[in-house]
């Protein structure tokens, strides 16, 4: 069974620069006093569950781009990070805060193509359905 995410996860793009911490409010996301906040599946607001990941290497980021006089050139510029969808797979059975619970498995997408995924689920001790 996969693992559930929590509060402190690793993150990564793949047009990032390395992983970067998840943050999970605490409301309603515990399963005990001294648990960290679970994720669901709609934690994914940029700057606030989902960080910038550094520098962006995504051609299709329009920030990448700069005029050397009539010609454009790449260079990669700081990461905003716009999901367009909820993550998926999440828990068929498992709910946090009324949603599905986010799995170590699950991946959302930035509109700047890039692919945004679990690293470390942030606990090795809950497992879930």
């Amino acid at each position: 069974m996969p693992k559930c995410v929590c509060n402190g996860a690793k993150l990564k793009c793949s047009f990032g620069t390395g992983p970067k911490s998840m943050v999970v409010l605490p409301i309603s996301r515990t399963t005990t006093q001294m648990a960290k906040p679970l994720a669901n599946q709609l934690d994914m607001i940029p700057f606030l569950n989902i960080p910038a990941f550094g520098q962006c290497k995504s051609p299709a980021n329009p920030m990448n781009w700069k005029m050397a006089g009539p010609v454009p050139v790449f260079v990669p510029s700081s990461c905003i990070p716009v999901p367009v969808m909820p993550w998926s797979p999440v828990a068929t059975k498992t709910k946090i805060g009324k949603q599905p619970a986010l799995l170590e498995t699950s991946k959302t997408m930035c509109v700047w193509a890039g692919s945004i995924q679990v690293d470390d689920p942030g606990t090795e001790k809950i497992e879930i359905k």
